[in-house]
């Protein structure tokens, strides 16, 4: 990290300290969004940036190649924590931090937890299908009526588990969780 002007070497190192303390701590923990340490840093970098940054500056900035910045980057842009930015007179790509933290997460609880119901709500209803058709082909087998009833049973609670998980999503997709949870933005006082 660079210098910042108008401050003493003092100063800047306990800030530079610091930055590097949360840095590395959002990259240590990033794996809850399925992120790398190294990607995490990456957005550590970002974070504490004034103005956008190219691939070339933070490949120079992280000592890594525009290879690795570039696949971090995506990473962080598909995850919607990082947006591509346009800036006059550029004519490289710019990156910038996703300043609103509980929309970013609300974005990845949607995206990832969205897939996730999809799959299992599948596998839930074939599966019923099917025991349904076995209890309609054996309805005087007792032993297998007993175990598909207990199955069935355990399905069902599964599937009012993902509507219930599936308008969760949507109050996070359509913002409506913020009125059940407010966002708790800083004050001028904090």
């Amino acid at each position: 990290m660079n210098h910042i002007d108008g401050i003493s070497s003092e100063q800047d190192l306990v800030i530079q300290k610091a930055r590097k303390r949360i840095i590395e701590s959002i990259g240590n923990n990033m794996d809850l969004y399925s992120v790398s340490q190294s990607t995490g840093h990456l957005y550590g970098l970002l974070l504490f940036q004034e103005k956008p940054m190219t691939l070339d500056e933070m490949g120079k900035a992280m000592e890594m190649s525009k290879t690795s910045m570039s696949t971090g980057v995506r990473t962080l842009v598909d995850l919607k924590m990082v947006n591509k930015v346009w800036e006059k007179g550029s004519r490289k790509d710019l990156y910038e931090v996703e300043s609103d933290w509980f929309q970013t997460f609300a974005d990845f609880f949607g995206l990832k937890w969205r897939k996730a119901l999809e799959v299992n709500l599948l596998a839930l209803t074939k599966s019923k299908n099917e025991f349904r058709k076995l209890n309609e082909q054996f309805p005087d087998n007792v032993s297998l009526q007993a175990v598909l009833k207990g199955d069935l049973d355990k399905i069902d609670a599964a599937i009012h588990y993902y509507k219930w998980l599936d308008r969760l999503i949507d109050s996070f997709e359509s913002g409506d969780i913020f009125k059940l949870v407010p966002k708790d933005l800083p004050s001028e006082e904090s």
